[in-house]
């Protein structure tokens, strides 16, 4: 599935939506260039789940965690990582808990060391605004891009 996205408004909303969507946890993998949008996206998507806090991009710290009643959600930005390898002292273990939701981009620079993803989103440049697709890679990530 394909949607364009007129304006930073039009992903804010996206991200809105597809939190509303989500039935549990969630891994899902954010592709494209700089500036396509992924982390307005996540940004969104995070403080609709109602994490409360002031969502920031992870560029420089490479992984924020968020509680949110019983719930945790993590935003990883791997952007400066050169190899996969890099990921062990960041303690990604708990990227695995039942229930956590985990967004990632750049996830191709952290494969194999990443937890297996149910939903990818492809961002990019479409004239002025912007343009995303998803790829469904789980039962869960079907049903969620259904939903939309």
């Amino acid at each position: 599935m394909e949607l364009t996205l007129p304006d930073e408004a039009a992903t804010i909303a996206l991200g809105q939506r597809l939190a509303k969507a989500l039935p549990d946890g969630l891994v899902a993998f954010l592709h494209g260039d700089l500036g396509a949008g992924k982390t307005t996206f996540a940004r969104a998507f995070l403080q609709a789940l109602g994490v409360g806090e002031r969502v920031k991009s992870p560029t420089y710290s490479l992984v924020e965690g968020y509680e949110f009643g019983d719930r945790r959600a993590f935003h990883l930005d791997l952007y400066r990582i050169a190899d996969p390898g890099e990921l062990e002292w960041l303690g990604l273990d708990s990227l695995a808990e039942p229930g956590a939701i985990v967004l990632v981009e750049w996830p191709e620079r952290g494969a194999g060391a990443l937890p297996p993803v149910d939903l990818e989103l492809s961002f990019r440049h479409d004239g002025t605004g912007r343009a995303v697709v998803f790829q469904p890679r789980t039962a869960m990530g079907r049903r969620i891009v259904d939903s939309l």
